[in-house]
């Protein structure tokens, strides 16, 4: 049975994504009844495999979407068929992204980049800045999987140093760096949503986050200066002494230069390919994305002569990895259900005039102060950033704001880098928790609420002002 229910689950993820691509070219009416189909079987499957208990969040996203259709107006039926599909674009990206994890596996990048620039990180905070910044590169190819493995990486190179003091070193670099990407990383799921479904410039809601991102790494090295300086240790002495040992087991530097060479050509040809491809034919990123994707991995295998070795990562990720992904792309598909029922009900009309309410009542606060705290509230109730981003850009796409839509998605997205900080109950700070072996609320609350309050005033101050200007 439960082989059963497990191959079940495989193939409803898998018809869904086809379905997806499929009907995106060509429309067919009875192929998106299949799509909706498969939805509902993938959250059937998923329930059966993973048990109620487990199952609540979704569940619960679900019976809630379903009672608001059943007292709205319409048919229930053809609402549950139509919100199933009101997330199609998100999770046909969630399935295909973790395929640029692949390529990065193939050849050992991150250490021989490590060693090319070593000169460059022979003290503490310079270490720091490097690990931040490359962590939120790594992030462009792993997502929240970065998290465990630069934090792997950093202990191959510090396997001599332990205590809190190295844990908070390491761990906020991390967790802060994973943060700061959701700003600017255009594979992250949470932050494309945003941008599309609130129909901002993909360039200036990048190049804004990136600006962003880059105080955000500058302010985070001033507070793990102030760490430092609190523990009372001196890290760049042993950090040289650890790196100086690492760099004996790399005596080929030309092998070396290549792989730098090689890794920022991926970068490069990635990133570039979807932002010239979505300026060119104006195309949909949640769609662009996949496709270049698909199109820039089997190039690489087939550039490197590996096309054994993506045919066994392909059945490896289908037999595995897809699995794993149910979960979260079971909230998804509850969650579509849940907004497209309150689009169908006044409830964009009921935020709007509490919003005007509010105003009037507190004339000096504007929607974007708050709507940070929305994100972040929904991050210690469990909600990852993704669900966070599609409930809340879903729900607001339906709303008029008189704010510019690249604001919007700031003000979004810095409440989501707030709940990563800081949130006990969500992946990432979980994820690191697992690899440090520290508690929860240490890696979250007590190492970083300090710093997210700073983040929170230095991007209202962003926002603040560039709606004076506006």
């Amino acid at each position: 049975m439960k082989r059963f229910i497990t191959w079940g689950l495989k193939l409803s993820i898998s018809f869904y994504a086809l379905l997806h691509f499929f009907t995106y070219f060509y429309e067919v009416e009875f192929l998106l009844d299949l799509l909706s189909v498969s939805g509902l079987l993938t959250l059937l499957f998923a329930g059966m495999m993973l048990t109620v208990k487990k199952f609540k969040l979704p569940l619960f996203l679900f019976l809630v979407g379903v009672m608001v259709l059943i007292f709205s107006e319409g048919s229930a039926i053809a609402g549950l068929f139509n919100g199933i599909l009101q997330m199609r674009s998100i999770i046909g990206l969630l399935i295909i992204v973790p395929m640029i994890g692949w390529v990065l596996r193939e050849e050992p990048y991150i250490e021989e980049i490590l060693v090319f620039a070593h000169k460059g990180i022979d003290s503490s905070r310079k270490f720091y800045f490097g690990i931040v910044s490359f962590t939120q590169v790594i992030s462009y190819f792993l997502l929240f999987g970065s998290i465990p493995m630069m934090y792997q990486f950093i202990n191959t190179i510090l396997k001599n140093q332990k205590g809190e003091a190295w844990e908070n070193f390491k761990g906020t670099a991390l967790l802060r760096a994973f943060a700061l990407s959701t700003l600017w990383v255009i594979s992250i799921p949470s932050f494309i949503f945003a941008v599309e479904t609130l129909g901002a410039s993909l360039w200036i809601a990048v190049i804004q986050g990136f600006g962003i991102a880059i105080l955000g790494s500058v302010v985070a090295v001033i507070f793990s200066y102030f760490q430092e300086k609190r523990y009372g240790v001196d890290l760049t002495a042993a950090l040289q002494t650890e790196i100086d040992s690492v760099l004996l087991h790399y005596p080929n530097r030309g092998e070396i230069k290549k792989n730098v060479f090689e890794f920022l050509l991926l970068f490069i040809s990635l990133f570039g390919t979807i932002f010239l491809l979505h300026a060119i034919f104006s195309a949909k990123l949640m769609m662009t994305i996949p496709i270049v994707v698909v199109v820039w991995t089997c190039v690489y295998y087939l550039a490197k002569k590996r096309t054994r070795k993506l045919v066994k990562e392909t059945r490896r990720y289908f037999a595995n990895d897809m699995v794993k992904q149910s979960y979260q792309l079971c909230i998804l598909l509850s969650a579509g259900v849940v907004i497209y029922a309150l689009n169908q009900t006044g409830f964009g009309l009921t935020v709007i005039g509490g919003i005007q309410y509010t105003q009037e009542i507190f004339p000096f606060i504007n929607f974007l102060y708050l709507l940070p705290f929305i994100v972040i509230l929904l991050g210690f109730l469990g909600l990852g950033p993704l669900t966070v981003m599609v409930l809340v850009a879903g729900l607001l796409e339906t709303i008029s704001l008189p704010y510019p839509p690249e604001l919007i998605v700031l003000s979004i997205t810095s409440g989501s880098v707030i709940s990563i900080l800081l949130s006990p109950v969500i992946m990432p700070v979980i994820v690191l928790s697992a690899s440090n072996g520290l508690s929860l609320l240490k890696n979250g609350i007590k190492f970083n609420l300090k710093y997210a309050i700073v983040f929170y005033i230095i991007v209202q101050v962003y926002i603040q002002t560039m709606i004076r200007v506006w």
